[in-house]
């Protein structure tokens, strides 16, 4: 069996990336989802297991000193990470993870996990990632502007992942994010034991 693959998930906010994680998932749901671990409270409306573990601050700091985190930030002095125990037995099993991660994270990732695919989802112009930050009607302007920074300093670190998936269409991008996944697949060196298979009958 060949093992399956690492992809990692990056953009800024109002970049989409779980509207298109939803349309990626419905529409191939043999695809994993790597769940986060955090020690912040749950809030309204989430559930757990569903994208977060909710753990306790002592639990995720024993998980730190047992190097069974594949990355780990604080935020608001809370404990975000990415357990490594599921990826790994993902990979082992065949089946392709999704991880959904910072910049940050995912340059923690690349170097515990060189064969992991990074892509990062790009909004189509700047006059839409301003339009669908502002369009949730919930935040002030200066909050506005700072997230606005956030996403454009995210953006200019774009130049370190593989692939650049361009969230203008839902349906279009969720299409060319799996055809990342799939070409992962072709590569030479997950094809090895077809080959070995072929040549061991000549």
């Amino acid at each position: 069996m060949n093992k399956g693959g690492v992809f990692l998930l990056s953009g800024p906010s109002g970049s989409g990336k779980d509207t298109l994680l939803s349309a990626l998932f419905a529409a191939h749901p043999e695809l994993l989802f790597s769940i986060s671990s955090i020690t912040r409270p749950m809030r309204e409306g989430e559930r757990e297991g569903e994208k977060y573990h909710f753990i306790t601050r002592e639990r995720f700091e024993n998980m730190i000193e047992q190097d069974e985190l594949l990355e780990y930030n604080i935020f608001v002095d809370n404990y975000y990470g990415t357990p490594r125990k599921p990826v790994e037995e993902a990979l082992q099993s065949g089946k392709d993870m999704i991880i959904e991660v910072d910049v940050n994270g995912a340059a923690q990732i690349r170097r515990k996990l060189p064969d992991a695919v990074s892509v990062f989802v790009m909004p189509p112009s700047l006059a839409e990632l301003k339009r669908r930050l502002s369009s949730r009607g919930t935040e002030t302007d200066e909050l506005i502007q700072k997230r606005l920074q956030c996403a454009l300093d995210e953006i200019a670190r774009a130049v370190e992942y593989d692939y650049i998936v361009v969230n203008n269409e839902i349906a279009t991008a969720a299409e060319q994010l799996y055809a990342i996944i799939l070409s992962n697949h072709l590569k030479t060196d997950k094809q090895m034991e077809l080959m070995n298979e072929v040549l061991s009958t000549c």
